[in-house]
């Protein structure tokens, strides 16, 4: 095993959606262009930007639905990642919100876990987490019979992991409880060269993401049937049929579906703010939001008491109700001229792509160094 040019492998979770840790997977992809890619399915049709990598998938990518409905393997992915034979490789990092931390490595092979969240449907809130979820009774049935399973192997899967990085504070904090772990905060990144300050403000609010449940853009939607005030929703997902019926016949209510980048970004540039209601691990749109010099109105918890600083590049409503956000949003349209553009771009800047970069390279390279003085 060579110690100064090691072998490196990546491993993902599924890649059949885009969200925010699509976005830190491209990004290790980028740092580690050579690294061959581990993961139980991936669809090249959603996820863009590894059309030059090299891709080793599970024997799940093969079944039926399986790229437009990973949930319904869910019972099946520790047996994915186990079977992957990852014996040529110095050292593996792990991307995972799900099970691609469970890999098996040979004792000369570092793993390195980079962890969006402890599974959030078998930890914490995951009664509700099932229950909101639409999919068919039947197989959602059947799934909370196999959660126990899951979350055993969840707990044992994370001995496998020699270093944790976690991706904000309420990460460490989950990661320390339901794992016993210790790690390290690095958090995710944007490329804020891509957004711009534009002077010319509409009179909107923005919501960016997937439209699931736990996202809560129905709580949006109710808020804003109240307010009156003009919304654009950007984003697809299996609520989306639920959420137009809930906004029906008001039309400050707009549903964008998927946007191109360009058009998402100037959506960014020109929002009065962006509404980031659900507790979120970290959250990459905030970050885009203030990159644009636009601020954010955040709940109060979670990833986004690491990103947003309350005053000064948005405002935190603290309960998950339409009176405690329109109570919010009434404080910041007295307030809306106080917000400076170009702070909260310079506060966004903190979070480049660079300063991921680094600090990933460090602790890489530090951890390298313990692991091969104690060996």
């Amino acid at each position: 095993m060579s110690t100064n040019n090691p072998k490196i492998a990546l491993v993902f979770d599924w890649m059949t959606t885009y969200g925010g840790a699509e976005k830190v997977n491209l990004q290790l992809h980028r740092m580690f262009p050579e690294a061959p890619i581990f993961t139980s399915i991936y669809n090249p049709k959603k996820i863009k930007g590894f059309e030059k990598a090299k891709i080793y998938t599970s024997f799940i990518n093969k079944l039926p639905l399986a790229k437009n409905r990973h949930q319904i393997y869910l019972s099946l992915m520790p047996q994915a990642y186990e079977n992957f034979d990852l014996s040529n490789f110095d050292i593996v990092i792990s991307s995972s919100h799900s099970c691609a931390k469970g890999i098996i490595t040979k004792p000369e092979t570092l793993h390195i876990s980079y962890c969006h969240a402890p599974m959030r449907y078998a930890w914490g809130e995951w009664t509700k987490y099932i229950t909101d979820y639409k999919m068919n009774p039947l197989l959602k049935y059947f799934g909370k019979k196999q959660i126990h399973k899951i979350r055993i192997w969840d707990r044992l899967s994370a001995e496998r992991v020699d270093s944790f990085i976690s991706n904000s504070t309420t990460t460490q904090r989950r990661i320390n409880k339901y794992y016993k772990k210790q790690s390290t905060v690095i958090f995710p990144s944007i490329n804020a060269n891509e957004y711009e300050i534009n002077e010319d403000i509409g009179d909107y609010y923005l919501a960016v993401g997937r439209l699931i449940p736990y996202k809560k853009f129905d709580l949006l939607i109710e808020s804003f049937k109240k307010n009156k005030l003009p919304l654009k929703i950007v984003g697809t997902g299996i609520s989306e049929n639920d959420l137009r019926e809930q906004a029906a016949g008001h039309k400050n209510i707009e549903f964008l579906g998927h946007t191109s980048n360009s058009q998402l970004i100037k959506l960014y540039s020109q929002a009065k703010a962006l509404i980031f209601p659900q507790l979120e691990d970290f959250g990459i749109t905030p970050l885009e939001s203030m990159a644009s010099g636009r601020p954010v109105i955040a709940y109060g918890a979670g990833g986004a008491l690491d990103t947003i600083i309350d005053g000064e590049t948005g405002y935190y409503f603290k309960q998950q109700t339409p009176g405690a956000l329109n109570e919010t949003i009434q404080l910041f349209e007295k307030d809306i001229e106080n917000f400076s553009a170009t702070k909260i771009r310079q506060h966004s800047l903190k979070f480049h792509h660079d300063q991921f970069e680094k600090k990933f390279r460090d602790h890489l390279h530090t951890e390298w160094e313990k692991w091969n003085a104690n060996r």
